[in-house]
């Protein structure tokens, strides 16, 4: 029988000593520096949906990468075609995913594992086809989003941070709920879960909307940040690889995982930019690596074997 392990008292001190640090860094930080932190806080966003769908839901997409592509597209069509608020135009990429996730999830919850994955990857695809025909986007020829320039990089990176800690607390308190408790029983027996009465599809639909709303405004802020999006990029299959690649080493099923990943893959990514048509390559060897020797992630491990966590998703039963 496994120990049972404590909560650290000092979790939520170390997570404020951390977001005061990070919210006073632009005061004295480099403009580099501000740019790779930006780049940690959008990929921990996707990272954390990644993992609330894969690892707390038991809900293996291959597709996510669609609505990144939605949000994206949606702040370059609305602030650059009709002048809309850049804040505004990313919100409401997160509606208009929303929006679509509602429309194939009927199709898609039909399927289950293998064939769940396959299919959001073909929605993906598909889309990926649509716009790069689209006359209304310019095909493949893609679209500046000029407005975006007018920010700031301290105002995008207080963007970006807001969206990562909004991110984080919003899985924080989903799986601190009952709907979490519902999702983790779902992803471990899905036949055991519903005669429990847990309401599958309509916790599954939950989960979802929730991915796909901050997915979409993950996919506006990365494109605040690139300020050209063409078909081929907003909707690539390598916005889920990076996830992938982020909760395997981060760790799967757990609220920290994504947030180690995130600083990892975008380190190792910007060092391997020193070898290009290598980096996919060393980028898969070191997800083989970390999986032959701690399978479970570096803080599913450190959490296995230590019982620190940070940030837990557990809920205090007494």
């Amino acid at each position: 029988m496994k120990q049972l392990t404590k909560k650290s008292p000092y979790g939520i001190m170390i997570a404020i000593a951390i977001l005061v640090v990070l919210c006073v860094i632009p005061a004295f930080g480099s403009t580099y520096a501000l740019s790779i932190l930006t780049l940690i806080f959008i990929y921990m966003t996707m990272g954390q949906m990644w993992n609330l769908m894969g690892g707390y839901a038991g809900l293996l997409s291959l597709g996510m990468q669609a609505f990144i592509g939605i949000g994206g597209y949606c702040l370059a069509v609305f602030s650059v075609n009709y002048g809309v608020n850049i804040y505004l135009a990313i919100l409401m990429g997160a509606v208009f995913s929303v929006l679509f996730g509602l429309a194939v999830s009927p199709a898609l919850f039909k399927m289950t594992g293998v064939y769940f994955a396959i299919g959001s990857w073909v929605v993906a695809e598909a889309l990926l086809i649509a716009f790069s025909n689209w006359k209304f986007v310019r095909y493949a020829q893609g679209i500046g989003i000029s407005t975006v320039y007018q920010l700031s990089g301290t105002q995008v990176y207080y963007t970006a941070l807001a969206l990562g800690v909004v991110a984080v607390l919003v899985v924080l308190c989903l799986m601190r709920s009952k709907t979490g408790l519902a999702l983790m029983a779902i992803r471990d027996n899905t036949g055991a879960a519903e005669v429990m009465g847990v309401p599958i599809y309509k916790t599954k639909i939950k989960c979802y909307m929730i991915a796909c709303f901050f997915m979409g405004l993950a996919g506006g802020v990365m494109y605040m940040v690139q300020g050209y999006i063409v078909p081929s990029a907003g909707f690539s299959i390598q916005w889920t690889v990076a996830m992938t690649f982020m909760v395997i080493i981060g760790g799967s099923g757990t609220m920290e995982g994504p947030i180690i990943g995130a600083v990892l893959y975008v380190l190792l990514t910007q060092y391997l930019y020193n070898f290009p048509g290598w980096s996919m390559i060393l980028l898969g060897a070191i997800a083989v690596v970390v999986i032959l020797i701690a399978p479970r992630g570096v803080m599913g491990t450190l959490h296995e074997k230590t019982g620190f966590e940070i940030l837990s998703s557990r809920r205090n039963l007494y």
